[in-house]
């Protein structure tokens, strides 16, 4: 099995757009040490022929073009991207959808929570549903992965429920919304027959149940978005907590170093990282620390067989 980060970056990447902030600026000046890098995105694959994209960041366009893999391989038109899965609906999940509306087969994979955030919203009809399959995912149940003609591509996969909460374009104004476990954050379990690797990235603290789904797992790609939970209002980029935004800090007791320390997971892989996090900088302090926890930090075009 294959995984290749098509993007390692949370919303707005790195740099972000805006963001005159010292860690944006080497980025721009092309520091080695500040890897660009887009938004989050993973691409899996049985043999290589077949392609699932999970998650479907705004930066989707500039992420295959830049995926020799991904690109089309006869006749006028085609595209090895059988399907993309969605672990929400926030817009660094779903924005990416719209790049691929050029009446191209492949299915979307979603919970019923997610696709009824894309029926309710009538641009996604871009998509033509004659032709682009939305196919809902039940928690829990383990489905087969078919290519667009509906040849089983040799992969299986799990949505689990992890805590989070709804997009913020959908937060009720005036209140805070709860961390809610169920279909509006899921956790994917891609497997081979073989062996298989977890994609989390949104996750707003550890459970008992998904610790316990975790331990031992050859792979995970997990929420690597802040470093600290006040890291936005320190560096006076916001006003809310990593736990206000349904994530889960890096470090800390109750941080993503600390809960997986015994977990036995045999490689453990930060992504959605946000641009203000320090693990982005390969010369940082944090940058250093976890990998002295055993954590690696994606970067764009970064490749794991399995």
């Amino acid at each position: 099995m294959q995984a290749v980060v098509l993007g390692a970056g949370a919303g707005g990447g790195f740099p972000q757009w805006n963001s005159n902030a010292s860690g944006c600026r080497r980025a721009r000046s092309g520091d080695p040490l500040a890897r660009p890098c887009t938004q989050a995105s993973l691409a899996v694959s049985a043999g290589g022929a077949d392609w699932f994209i999970l998650n479907a960041s705004p930066d989707l366009r500039q992420q295959i073009e830049a995926a020799p893999f991904l690109h089309p391989r006869e006749g006028l038109r085609s595209s090895p991207i059988a399907g993309v899965v969605l672990t929400g609906s926030d817009v660094d999940a779903i924005a990416g959808l719209l790049n691929l509306r050029e009446r191209q087969a492949f299915t979307v994979y979603a919970t019923g929570k997610v696709l009824g955030v894309l029926d309710a919203n009538p641009v996604f009809e871009v998509l033509a549903r004659d032709v682009v399959r939305r196919q809902r995912l039940m928690l829990d149940e383990t489905i087969a992965l078919n290519t667009a003609d509906g040849r089983d591509s040799g992969l299986r996969l799990t949505a689990f429920a992890v805590p989070g909460k709804v997009p913020l374009y959908l937060e009720p104004p005036g209140s805070d919304p709860p961390i809610v476990i169920g279909e509006d954050t899921v956790g994917l379990r891609i497997g081979d027959g073989r062996v298989n690797l977890f994609f989390i990235p949104g996750c707003a603290h550890m459970t008992p149940e998904l610790a316990a789904r975790l331990r031992g797992a050859e792979l995970v790609f997990f929420d690597g978005t802040l470093w600290d939970d006040r890291e936005m209002i320190r560096a006076g980029l916001g006003s809310k907590t990593g736990r206000r935004m349904g994530h889960i800090s890096v470090s800390g007791a109750d941080g993503t170093i600390a809960a997986f320390a015994g977990l036995d997971v045999r490689r453990k892989v930060l992504l959605h990282i946000n641009n203000s996090n320090p693990i982005l900088l390969a010369d940082s302090p944090e940058r250093e620390q976890a990998q002295v926890a055993g954590w690696e930090v994606a970067f764009d075009g970064m490749e794991v067989t399995l």
